[in-house]
């Protein structure tokens, strides 16, 4: 058991962990350029922040008539997404000094994303953080991504923790839905500013309303602390 009280932690990914939207919103582009939709927006790109790559291609060959299977387009997204991710991913410095603090007290954590496992470990892998991230759900492994709770549940089951004693740090509200239906702690940390009055938000645990730019490590630590000692 770890010194706060037997609570574990999971993270999102994008745009929790690590500042990849920019890249995602860029591997889209040059993905449905390629199949001739020229005018895909950073705007478009938003609506699908918190969604897995999977449910994002089969709605844009929905929304766009698309002829290519989603398999395929789910190759070429994941394909420009690597050659980006590989090179220029940033993980977010309180966020990388949250992940030291709690594993230097042995919190159990894990990561569970939308993307692919090859992306989440290539991203891990470029930040370093895979040193303290070893136990990863990808929501290609789960029947259901965000807003369904399963890929939270998979990574509660491999950490051996029970749900009630989970704490999910989310950036999008897909997310912090699929955090409730896991009967999880949720600390929201908005990545669309323009979202901090979502529902799914205002009914976070700890809601950081100004996103990355207001969250602070030591902040977070406390407030874990704080509800470890409520429990």
């Amino acid at each position: 058991m770890g010194t706060l009280g037997g609570i574990s932690v999971i993270f999102d990914l994008d745009g929790t962990l690590v500042d990849s939207e920019p890249n995602y919103y860029e591997a889209g582009r040059r993905t449905l350029t390629e199949y001739g939709v020229a005018d895909f927006t950073w705007a478009d790109h938003e609506a699908y922040v918190g969604i897995s790559t999977r449910e994002t291609v089969a709605d844009w060959k929905r929304r766009y008539g698309l002829r290519a299977p989603v398999e395929e387009l789910l190759a070429v997204k994941n394909r420009h997404y690597l050659e980006l991710a590989g090179s220029s991913s940033r993980a977010y410095p309180e966020m990388r000094r949250f992940v030291e603090l709690l594993a230097g007290e042995g919190v159990p954590m894990a990561v569970a994303s939308g993307s692919s496992p090859a992306a989440i470990a290539a991203i891990l892998a470029r930040t370093g953080l895979d040193a303290h991230l070893r136990t990863v759900v990808s929501a290609d492994e789960v029947a259901r991504g965000k807003p369904a709770p399963d890929v939270f549940l998979e990574a509660a089951r491999r950490l051996g923790a029970q749900p009630a004693r989970c704490v999910v740090l989310e950036d999008a509200a897909p997310g912090a839905a699929a955090a409730y239906a896991a009967g999880m702690r949720c600390v929201a940390i908005p990545y669309v500013a323009a979202q901090a009055d979502a529902p799914e938000f205002a009914a976070a645990d700890l809601l950081v309303r100004g996103g990355q730019e207001e969250f602070t490590a030591r902040a977070a630590h406390d407030w874990l602390v704080r509800t470890a000692r409520d429990r």
